[in-house]
């Protein structure tokens, strides 16, 4: 079985674009009116960068201040892990190496 990688790609930027919403303290008192109370700080990382976590609530205001579906404001991709190598690999191991085990240092006291 193939192991998949998955992401999603945050596109709020360009849905504020597309509606002519430039900055992220416009959004701010557009979410106020729908009970979202976001600081402009939470606003401008919302705006600016990829959220690992989002409220629903949040994701509902948006989506009904920009006039879009959350499909629209996330984008999921997956694509196939690639398989990592072992150092082995798998090889058998070459006869012998069972053999090549260190042995114990002795100590001599100083004469």
């Amino acid at each position: 079985m193939t192991k998949r990688k998955v992401g999603y790609i945050w596109r709020l930027r360009d849905i504020m674009a597309a509606q002519r919403v430039f900055t992220a303290t416009e959004l701010v008192p557009l979410l106020r009116d729908r009970g979202i109370e976001l600081s402009a700080s939470q606003v401008h990382r919302l705006v600016s960068g990829t959220p690992e976590r989002l409220s629903l609530q949040v994701m509902a205001a948006l989506c009904d201040i920009l006039g879009c579906t959350p499909a629209d404001l996330v984008t999921a991709t997956a694509e196939n892990a690639g398989v990592r190598k072992t150092a082995g690999g798998d090889l058998p191991a070459p006869a012998g190496v069972a053999k090549l085990r260190p042995r114990a240092a002795r100590i001599l006291p100083d004469a």
